[in-house]
């Protein structure tokens, strides 16, 4: 019974990964985001555990462990995409002010609406739970912008790495007197530590690319990937900013060039380097498909829809949501112009948004708060992003056929193109 029990498993399992697969393409066809359909999958297995009388399992443990993981491949992820070259210095830095602005103005709106209505909150516990539903999510607007203009993927593949690193960083600062030895509030003690981590990460992203160089054997990605999870489990066991290391390691190897000048040049083997990177950067891909998609479904076994009826969380959760795109579109506005269509509406919450919620400490928690707000947050942002996307293709095909003189749906006849006759010989007349 054992035996097929386990069986059963990996067919669910190997399942659940090959819908996954399907629900991403069908997401490039449609915009409609594969989180969504993720989630629901793991409504409709709720409902099939239930019928079965196995609503009692306990899944947050793995929910726990997915987490952790999957957020040191976002981390890492979000790293490996960014380049740090002189022409892309002015769209890099914009996208960065307004994705720190986003977050910043958004979180702290969103823990004025929290610590009204939530019975018990206090503005630090306010800030750590709308921290992560300020957050972009770079796992779902980077596959879903990639039929938007150059210059408009461009800056939201920017700014969703960017609100994802610095909303991580803003969420364990919020979160740092909690998980202290002494439970002290000191700022100057963050940052002292924030310096401290700074320099072990970039001392051990140089070691670890040096070292790696010289390794032979063909599997030494996944052993690089079990350095970094060591190097993050340890880092926060001694209290310090870990995802710091990950997200330098990642840096450093994606921009080896602008790392490794000088003196340091001699210490880089080109080709040895730039073939870990390749292959990092397709081992991070696929690894954290599998973990968005395992984490997404069990996220959608947890929850309870009937928290989406209750009139407190959708009064929150739509106050929230017209902070998001009230402010998104003053940032926008200001910042980048009048064309800001879809941009302003880009701006969904995904898997940081609930893997942030989980990490907070037990001290920090407020028994009061619905889960439900995340749900609402995560399923309107993704609609709301579906529908604008939708719409501006919808709209650029009807301008592309008017600009042509021509109706929309109208195909244009074109004649067989027919070789010119070349003119009559006059070779022999004089």
């Amino acid at each position: 019974m054992d035996i097929l029990a386990s069986y059963n498993l990996i067919i669910e399992a190997s399942l659940i990964i090959i819908l996954s697969f399907f629900f991403s393409e069908l997401s490039r066809k449609t915009n409609v985001p594969s989180v969504l359909m993720l989630i629901t999958l793991g409504i409709g297995l709720r409902f099939g555990l239930d019928s079965m009388g196995m609503g009692y399992l306990d899944f947050f443990p793995v929910l726990e462990i997915l987490g952790i993981v999957g957020l040191i491949m976002i981390v890492l992820e979000a790293a490996l995409e960014l380049e740090l070259h002189k022409d892309k210095l002015v769209p890099i830095g914009k996208a960065m002010l307004i994705a720190l602005l986003g977050l910043v103005i958004s979180a702290w709106v969103a823990a004025l609406i929290l610590e009204h209505f939530i019975e018990g909150m206090t503005t630090r516990q306010a800030w750590i739970y709308a921290t992560p539903l300020s957050i972009l999510s770079s796992a779902i607007i980077i596959p879903s912008v990639t039929g938007l203009q150059a210059v408009k993927k461009e800056f939201h593949i920017y700014e969703g790495t960017f609100s994802d690193i610095l909303g991580i960083m803003l969420f364990y600062f919020l979160v740092a007197p909690y998980e202290s030895l002494n439970g002290g509030d000191s700022v100057g003690g963050f940052f002292g530590t924030l310096i401290l981590t700074i320099v072990i990460s970039v001392l051990a992203s140089y070691l670890i690319v040096v070292i790696f160089q010289h390794i032979r054997s063909q599997v030494k990605l996944f052993l690089l990937i079990a350095v970094l999870l060591l190097l993050y489990a340890f880092g926060k066991q001694m209290h310090l900013s870990s995802l710091i290391i990950i997200l330098i390691f990642g840096l450093l190897i994606a921009n080896r060039g602008v790392f490794f000048q000088g003196r340091l040049a001699r210490f880089l083997h080109v080709e040895k380097a730039k073939d870990i990177y390749h292959g990092l950067h397709i081992l991070t891909l696929e690894s954290s498909f599998v973990v968005r998609t395992f984490f997404f479904v069990i996220f959608g076994i947890t929850i309870s829809l009937a928290s989406l009826a209750d009139r407190t969380v959708v009064v929150i959760s739509l106050l929230i949501l017209a902070s998001i795109y009230l402010i998104r579109w003053v940032l926008l506005r200001v910042f980048i112009g009048a064309n800001i269509t879809p941009q302003w509406a880009i701006a969904p919450r995904g898997l940081i948004t609930i893997l942030l919620f989980y990490a907070i400490p037990v001290e920090a928690q407020v028994v009061a708060f619905e889960p439900g707000i995340l749900l609402f947050v995560i399923l309107f942002t993704g609609l709301i992003m579906t529908g604008a996307m939708i719409y501006d293709k919808r709209r650029h095909h009807r301008s592309t056929r008017i600009a042509q003189n021509q109706p929309v749906g109208y195909i244009q006849w074109q004649a067989p193109e027919v070789e010119p006759k070349s003119p009559p010989s006059t070779e022999g007349i004089k």
